[in-house]
């Protein structure tokens, strides 16, 4: 049934001008519109949007994730642009917050400015 459908992707802000910075200028998403119930940018074919709220209680797990090729430089960008890393106790982050999954997948997450965690992924060659 919609196998065949382009996705959209949602998550909420309680501040659509932090959004806004987060997304365009941190994140280097294209803001496609803006009107008084979102901003809607462009993630790379997928249409993300950022649907303003009046209360927002962000959820504790990834709600947006990036594949990447080279999550090391990828996070080295994204600290250059002050994004910092979420550490979580007991699942063997490494020092630079990176988490290797059984497979070998290479995971770190971060907050957008309104909690909501976020993550990048880099999958092992096969």
């Amino acid at each position: 049934m919609l196998n065949d459908k382009k996705l959209m992707a949602f998550v909420c802000t309680g501040d659509a001008d932090r959004a806004r910075g987060f997304y365009r200028d941190v994140l280097g998403l294209e803001l496609k519109e803006e009107h008084a119930f979102a901003l809607v940018f462009d993630a790379n074919g997928t249409e993300l949007r950022v649907a303003k709220v009046a209360a927002l209680q962000p959820a504790q797990h990834t709600v947006l994730g990036w594949q990447v090729p080279d999550i090391e430089a990828t996070i080295g960008e994204m600290e250059k642009a002050g994004v910092r890393l979420n550490r979580y106790e007991g699942i063997g982050q490494d020092e630079r917050g990176i988490w290797t999954a059984p497979g070998g997948a290479k995971i770190a997450w971060f907050p957008d400015p309104d909690g909501n965690v976020l993550s990048i992924t880099e999958y092992p060659l096969v």
